[in-house]
């Protein structure tokens, strides 16, 4: 840990008039993150990223912040991300936008215990992934059909989701298509496997040859997928189903079986519709394993404060788990972001997230405002000392 002093005297000017008002004359105050705050962006985004990317809860940074000499409490952290999160979020809400014009997205939602005086209520975050731009969080109160809406927002394309009826509402006028997900149809059959096992075998061997042509497309474009998909995997596909109809009328009722061919029949034309798109893919396990992120959390800080603290926690969650899309490490990111936000043009604040990051880190204009910063002079200096001792 590093403090940085900045001294700032004041003057007053010895030849002044008497009988004229005093002008005291001083330094202009260090630009921080947080207007009239103590902490410079490198703690900032230290405490974001231990707080949302360890899943430490605040009682754990606490101790572990006054082990390093740094007497830091609870109010204060949560004090410092409500005022952070206020400052990145037209961050977040340009790379929702920019979501939006992706041709298909990846979406799945987990609940989450919220504190309330007489009993713990329930919220939900939801995790919305489009592929090689952003991973996007959101917080809901509730599961529903209105929450659904409010992260759909304007988009129109394919939805990669599982069969619940909350999504149901956006396949009804069109302008959203459903793509169903062959990894949840798996996990029916594979779950028939202590009742019924050689026919659970039959399904789980023909869902097995999708999966293992899916990874001999890795690399190939959205034209060679489509083609190879159309020969190798459309009569997979086409035999799965006819075997679904087949044991469809023997199966015993309510047995995991009946349930998995239920399933997959209902989910018969969302769960073919990646053979006709090559960009399309076969699962939906890319957001499923994003949200496992809040999975993780929510296991060492057991609940969420209220409704306004699932949305901080969607928006670090957010740019920390686009950052690790990208490649890019999540704390040394903050803290530049930190640093360059304040005083960045807000009609270009798309260059900002972790996709354009790298790119807008070369721009000079970026340059120059992370030279011109007290906090980051001052660690250039203390590394540059230690790299010559």
């Amino acid at each position: 840990m590093v403090a940085v002093r900045v001294c700032r005297p004041k003057f007053v000017r010895k030849d002044r008039d008497r009988n004229a008002e005093t002008e005291v004359i001083t330094a202009e105050p260090v630009d921080l993150p947080i207007e009239r705050g103590l902490a410079g962006p490198g703690l900032l985004a230290d405490a974001v990223v231990r707080r949302w990317g360890d899943h430490l809860p605040l009682h754990r940074l606490e101790k572990i912040y006054s082990r390093e000499g740094v007497h830091l409490a609870r109010s204060t952290m949560c004090g410092w991300h409500e005022q952070l999160a206020e400052l990145v979020q037209p961050v977040v809400d340009a790379m929702w936008a920019d979501a939006m014009a992706s041709p298909y997205l990846c979406v799945d939602a987990t609940g989450v215990l919220v504190q309330a005086l007489e009993r713990c209520t329930r919220g939900h975050f939801w995790v919305v992934v489009a592929p090689g731009l952003h991973t996007l969080f959101r917080f809901s109160p509730k599961h529903d059909k209105a929450a659904v809406q409010r992260i759909r927002g304007e988009y129109s394309g394919y939805l990669v989701a599982d069969a619940h009826s909350v999504y149901d509402h956006l396949y009804a006028t069109g302008e959203v298509t459903e793509v169903g997900c062959w990894a949840h149809t798996r996990r029916y059959f594979f779950k028939s496997m202590s009742s019924e096992p050689e026919r659970g075998r039959e399904a789980l061997a023909l869902i097995g040859q999708l999966f293992r042509i899916e990874r001999d497309l890795g690399g190939k474009t959205s034209k060679e997928r489509k083609r190879v998909r159309q020969a190798r995997s459309r009569p997979v596909v086409d035999s799965f189903f006819r075997w679904c109809e087949d044991q469809a009328n023997h199966a015993i009722d309510e047995s995991p079986l009946a349930k998995g061919l239920r399933y997959a029949l209902n989910q018969r034309t969302a769960l073919m519709r990646f053979l006709d798109d090559g960009r399309l893919p076969l699962d939906n396990n890319v957001s499923e394993r994003e949200l496992r992120r809040e999975a993780v959390g929510r296991k060492n800080w057991l609940f969420v404060g209220n409704d306004e603290a699932g949305e901080i926690n969607a928006t670090f969650v957010t740019l920390i788990a686009s950052c690790q899309m990208h490649g890019i490490e999540p704390w040394a990111y903050l803290r530049d972001l930190l640093t360059v936000l304040p005083r960045w043009p807000r009609r270009r604040v798309l260059e900002l997230a972790p996709v354009y990051w790298r790119e807008t880190a070369k721009q000079q204009d970026a340059q120059k405002l992370l030279a011109a910063d007290v906090c980051l002079g001052a660690m250039r200096i203390l590394e540059e000392h230690w790299d010559s001792v």
